[in-house]
């Protein structure tokens, strides 16, 4: 079945090159990406074409990528690699991210956004330790 026009290999392929991208992201002392820095790095590690951020589909597409990304390591992680993900020049995850973590039942409907912020950077932190490197000596 195709999603966004694209079929369910070139999703699987997407998926997996984001989970690794994110996970090594996750390790970083700044571990935040952007959604073009992110766009960029999909279409270097898997030759697929790029999504387009001027259309509204490529944006929604990019923001199922992400919902698959977390379907897939969340079970495991108890956290969301979606966070890492934001707006260029700015310092916070989009309305998607919110969204899935109230879905998910991480964060009640109708949050302040100080609570909403609040959730966001224990994501990033619990993702941090999560991925950090090992100790060595």
């Amino acid at each position: 079945m195709s999603k966004y026009g694209r079929d369910e290999l070139e999703w699987d392929e997407l998926v997996g090159a984001g989970l690794d991208f994110l996970r090594e992201r996750a390790g970083l002392s700044d571990p935040t990406t952007t959604y073009t820095e992110m766009n960029a790095v999909l279409v270097e590690r898997t030759g697929l074409p790029g999504f387009d951020f001027g259309q509204a589909r490529d944006r929604a597409a990019m923001g199922h990528l992400l919902g698959l990304i977390v379907d897939r390591d969340f079970p495991q992680s108890g956290l969301m690699l979606s966070a890492l993900v934001r707006y260029q020049g700015e310092n916070d995850a989009g309305s998607g991210f919110y969204a899935l973590a109230q879905q998910l039942g991480l964060l009640p409907k109708g949050a302040p956004v100080d609570a909403k912020w609040e959730f966001w950077i224990r994501q990033i932190k619990g993702l941090q330790q999560r991925h950090a490197a090992p100790a060595t000596g």
